[in-house]
């Protein structure tokens, strides 16, 4: 392995804001290894909406003395989380290691803070990190593209719904996915395939209609149409009994116009994502005349033991190794253009998953 360098180059968010406030910089300093501690060489980066929200404040990140992805952490400034480094997923090569389970040249796939920089450091590499098969069946830019929000869809799927495999195509509960052409969605709609749904996709055209079809939902209905539209085609489809479940992504648009309509009585809204606002306050009196269930569950929440790290994971590699889901990749971006990453994953025109690739 060559020798770790001081310095690392890495993209840093030194104030709240747009795109245009995401800075290349070469001068930030390599993080300490400390014991039990793994670092990692970066190779892919996913780029998540999680981001986008850091980048803007909607989600505050933790104060500088308690995160390892600030690039200064002096002891005088503790008023102001930033300058941050964010980004929550990557695979890449161990260049150094204290941990015995993994060892320096092996490659992973992680789950941890400040993954857009050179190098990140993992503080519970068995919670955080996965070894990739040394036979390569599952390449780094795969397991990056697939990893989040593979392993979004999977928990969601089994632990927030609750819904295990049926006998057979078609004789599940009926669920509708939000945005469907979309990376977390385009992995719901596969993973539900194999547990025998019935699937209804929402998404934005002719384009990603046609996509989340091949993806594998037996019916589509294009979310650009007006919102009374939507209800009106999703009833039909039910015959008028509405889906069981609904994964919304969305968030602010979708959930009081369309969720609270077109959900079953004794029906789930599982809202995970922000993509059009949060959604603001509910009105509780709102749930009575059909026992709606609301969640807003996070995926770390799932797999906050080495056990279930294990468990989720090796159920996702096995799909992707059999072939039985893939992770589509819209873009592999170098690092230096992460602006424009995040604008083109805030306009929604993109399918599947974008990639910061690191030189």
């Amino acid at each position: 392995m060559a020798p770790i360098p001081k310095t690392m180059f890495g993209v840093v968010i030194p104030r709240p804001g747009g795109p245009e406030v995401l800075e290349y910089r070469t001068d930030l300093p390599v993080p300490s290894l400390g014991e039990g501690h793994i670092l990692v060489r970066n190779e892919y980066i996913g780029v998540n909406y999680i981001d986008t929200y850091f980048r803007t404040g909607l989600y505050k990140p933790r104060s500088p003395s308690s995160d390892s992805n600030h690039p200064s952490t002096s002891s005088h400034d503790t008023s102001s989380p930033y300058p941050l480094i964010t980004g929550k997923e990557a695979s890449g090569v161990i260049s150094a290691s204290s941990h015995p389970s993994f060892p320096v040249g092996a490659r992973v796939v992680y789950l941890a803070d400040a993954t857009y920089a050179q190098f990140t450091l993992l503080t519970s590499p068995q919670i955080q990190a996965t070894l990739l098969p040394a036979c390569g069946r599952i390449s780094p830019e795969t397991a990056c593209a697939a990893h989040l929000q593979g392993l979004t869809a999977l928990t969601f799927i089994r632990e927030a719904a609750g819904i295990r495999q049926q006998l057979g195509i078609s004789e599940g509960p009926w669920t509708l996915v939000h945005a469907a052409a979309g990376g977390t969605g385009s992995m719901l709609v596969q993973i539900l395939v194999i547990m025998g749904a019935k699937i209804i996709a929402t998404a934005g055209g002719k384009q990603k209609c046609e996509r989340a079809k091949r993806l594998g939902a037996q019916w589509v209905v294009d979310s650009t149409l007006p919102q009374e539209e939507v209800i009106r085609q999703v009833k039909e489809i039910t015959s008028g009994r509405g889906v069981d479940v609904v994964f919304d992504g969305v968030g602010k648009a979708t959930f009081e116009t369309v969720d609270l309509e077109i959900v079953a009585r004794k029906g789930m809204v599982i809202v995970f994502g922000n993509a059009s606002g949060p959604v603001g306050p509910v009105d509780l009196f709102r749930l009575m005349p059909k026992n709606i269930k609301i969640m807003r569950p996070s995926m770390p929440g799932y797999i906050t033991t080495p056990e279930e790290k294990e468990r989720f994971t090796s159920e996702l590699f096995d799909f992707l190794v059999k072939g039985k889901i893939r992770a589509n990749i819209h873009k592999v971006y170098p690092l230096k253009d992460v602006a424009q990453a995040h604008m083109d994953l805030e306009s929604r025109k993109t399918t599947g998953k974008l990639l910061l690739k690191v030189e």
